[in-house]
């Protein structure tokens, strides 16, 4: 399939990405080329729309192989093996980088006219380019993205060629690509019009966004703190919006923490839906090296009830929980001796490591989301569900994998949790039973 132009790539691209409507999401254009493409998107999209300045290096005796990349804030990427196939030595690779480093700042000042940089901090962003060979840049810029505390990157391209984007899976939470062509050639042959787009029009369409942008949710950034909780002091990440009608603790899973960018990005969207949250590390790092307590359901219960009660104190508000793989069942755990708890939803969740008779006294309404795909995970999820005495509700997202890593998955596990909390911000009736999946 080839592409009309930037415009018709973009609009296609968008489609792709419709399941981030909705979400705090920013479109990051690459320039010069990127930006039309990005531009279509942030439309579609209802975000944001920023640049995000990355320069290639090129080979000096053919400047269209890129033996590596730069990006704001100092990032620098090389390709190994390009360096090694050419020989470029470091006298050569300094005097490259030089002279893209002074075109990348002139057009730091040109594009942004005097506008701040997006802020990212546990936002999606999504990066696009209208194609990708090497995929050098797209690398410097998902690594600039991280580095500015993205919750969740989505790199979004119309084409490009199947091994670039499988290096890209390393540095992108999620990669959109509409055309992955075996005999890829160039970015331009699968383009009717692929005009060189001008530092004028690239101006001239992040103005265009920057005066249709709507003004910003009223969510504070989410400070570090420690949580005191059954004598440890937890790591976490906290954010109360005004008004909040309740908080929202995060039980992660095994091997993740409150940095993780899964559970970041529902928080975010949970904040734009009003709700506080606290993404709480419910071990310290000396326990986390024994695997034993990472499954020690008990105690991750015991830790989360004592954060649930603090959060109570703090804010005055009522708490409920959102748990993922073994966080699920801590949980179930914990809102079985805490008849308080407003709703629970668990993500990709084991709450078949929760006991049979903790599961008979949960009382909070619970969803289990669980991915199509992640079969033996859903197999375990339907078998809680028959032994949940509670309103409950068992929500398939169909073809999902385990991390929910497919375009517009995590976004429909976002909306799915907002949607059951906001509609549970009252005490659970204790009499409701209710099951079925969808």
């Amino acid at each position: 399939m080839r592409f009309d132009d930037r415009v018709d790539a973009g609009r296609r691209l968008a489609d792709a990405l419709s399941g981030l409507r909705g979400a705090d999401t920013v479109v990051l254009g690459l320039p010069r080329g990127g930006v039309p493409v990005a531009y279509q998107v942030a439309r579609a999209l209802e975000a944001p729309l920023d640049v995000l300045v990355v320069r290639k290096l090129g080979v000096p005796w053919q400047p269209e192989l890129a033996f590596g990349a730069i990006g704001e804030h100092g990032v620098r990427v090389l390709n190994d093996d390009i360096l090694v196939t050419t020989g470029v030595d470091s006298a050569e690779q300094a005097a490259v980088e030089e002279a893209e480093r002074a075109e990348l700042e002139r057009r730091v000042g040109v594009y942004r006219a005097g506008r701040p940089p997006a802020g990212l901090r546990g936002r999606t962003a999504v990066v696009v380019d209208d194609g990708l060979a090497t995929g050098a840049t797209a690398l410097a810029a998902c690594r600039v993205v991280r580095g500015q505390g993205a919750a969740r990157i989505v790199l979004a391209v119309p084409v490009a060629p199947g091994r670039t984007l499988t290096r890209l899976r390393d540095v992108a939470d999620e990669v959109v690509c509409l055309e992955t062509p075996g005999a890829f050639g160039s970015v331009g042959a699968w383009y009717r019009d692929f005009g060189q787009t001008s530092d004028s029009e690239v101006t001239s369409l992040l103005a265009h966004a920057a005066a249709a942008a709507p003004a910003a949710a009223d969510v504070p950034e989410d400070p570090e703190l420690e949580v005191p909780a059954d004598g440890a002091r937890l790591a976490a990440r906290f954010a109360l919006p005004r008004d909040a009608p309740a908080v929202v603790a995060f039980a992660h899973g095994s091997g993740s923490s409150r940095h993780s960018p899964r559970n970041r990005y529902v928080a975010a969207e949970l904040g734009r839906a009003g709700l506080g949250t606290l993404l709480l590390d419910l071990l310290t790092e000396d326990e986390e090296d024994d695997r034993g307590n990472v499954f020690d359901t008990v105690l991750l219960a015991r830790r989360l009830r004592a954060a649930a009660g603090w959060l109570r104190r703090e804010t005055g508000l009522p708490v409920s929980y959102f748990g993922a793989s073994t966080g699920a069942a801590a949980c179930l755990e914990a809102a079985a001796d805490d008849d308080g708890i407003l709703a629970i939803v668990s993500r990709g969740g084991r709450p078949d490591l929760a006991s049979a008779p903790v599961l008979s006294r949960v009382r909070a309404p619970t969803l289990l989301v669980v991915g199509g795909s992640d079969t033996q995970v859903l197999s375990l999820n339907r078998l809680v569900a028959e032994r949940l005495h509670c309103e409950h509700r068992l929500a398939v997202v169909p073809g999902a994998t385990h991390l929910f890593t497919e375009p517009g998955a995590l976004a429909t596990v976002a909306s799915l949790a907002r949607d059951w909390f906001t509609s549970h911000l009252a005490l659970p009736d204790t009499s409701a039973e209710h099951s079925g999946p969808v």
